[in-house]
C-alpha cells in the first residue's frame, strides 16, 4: 500500500505542477490579447475620429458646389447639378439663386468647426510609449513610463496595467525589447525599420 500511495501522491504532485503551468501561460495569453484589445480600440477610436471629420468635410464640399460663383467656372462642381439644373432652369431660375444663398453661408458657418476640430485628434498609447521610448537613452520600467505618460499627458487616463500590456504586445511584436537586471523588467525601443513605418502609421491625423 505504501508503494501505491507514493505513487498516487507523485501523480497528484506532477498534476499540480502541469495545472500551475497552465493557469500560467493562461494568464500570460490573457495579458498579450488584453493588450492587442486595448492597441485595437485605440486604433478603431482614431479612426472612427477621421470618419468624423471626412463625413464633415465631405458635406462641406457637397455644399459648395451648388454654388457657383460665376456661370460656369467649374467644370467638376457644376457637372453633377446639371441635369437637375436644365430642368428647371427654364421654369424657376430665382428659385435657384435663392437656395444656393443659403448653402454658400452654411458652407461658410461649417468650415471653421471642420478645421478647428482638426487639431483634436490624439495620439494612440501604443504611439505615446514608442515615442517615448525613442526618447530614451536608458532603459525603462512600466512604472516608469506610466509616470512619464501620467505627467505629460494629464488629459489621459492612462493606467499602469494597461501600460505594462500594451508594452508586452508591443515586445511581442519586435517593436520593443525587454532586458532583466535581476527581479526588475525594462524595456528599451527596438529600431524603426522603413518597411514598418506606413504600417504603424496609419493614423495620418494623429502624426
Amino acid at each position: 500500500m505504501s508503494e501505491v500511495e507514493s505513487a498516487t501522491t507523485e501523480l497528484k504532485t506532477q498534476y499540480a505542477a502541469q495545472v500551475a503551468a497552465d493557469l500560467e501561460r493562461n494568464a500570460k495569453e490573457q495579458e498579450r490579447i488584453g493588450a492587442e484589445v486595448t492597441e485595437l480600440q485605440e486604433q478603431l477610436r482614431a479612426l472612427q475620429h477621421d470618419q468624423a471629420l471626412l463625413v464633415n468635410l465631405q458635406r462641406t464640399l457637397g455644399g459648395e458646389s451648388p454654388t457657383p460663383a460665376g456661370p460656369d467656372t467649374t467644370g467638376s462642381a457644376a457637372a453633377e447639378p446639371s441635369v437637375p439644373r436644365q430642368a428647371s432652369a427654364e421654369t424657376k431660375p430665382a428659385r435657384q439663386k435663392k437656395s444656393a444663398a443659403p448653402k454658400s453661408r452654411k458652407t461658410e458657418a461649417k468650415s471653421p468647426e471642420t478645421k478647428a476640430s482638426a487639431p483634436a485628434a490624439k495620439p494612440t498609447l501604443v504611439e505615446l510609449i514608442r515615442t517615448h521610448l525613442g526618447r530614451q537613452s536608458e532603459p525603462r520600467s512600466t512604472a516608469e513610463i506610466s509616470t512619464a505618460l501620467a505627467q505629460a499627458r494629464p488629459d489621459r487616463d492612462i493606467k499602469p496595467k494597461v501600460v505594462r500590456t500594451t508594452v508586452e504586445g508591443l515586445v511581442a511584436k519586435g517593436h520593443v525589447h525587454r532586458t532583466k537586471q535581476g527581479a526588475s523588467v525594462f524595456y528599451t525601443a527596438a529600431p524603426t525599420k522603413p518597411a514598418d513605418t506606413p504600417a504603424e502609421q496609419n493614423d495620418p491625423a494623429t502624426a
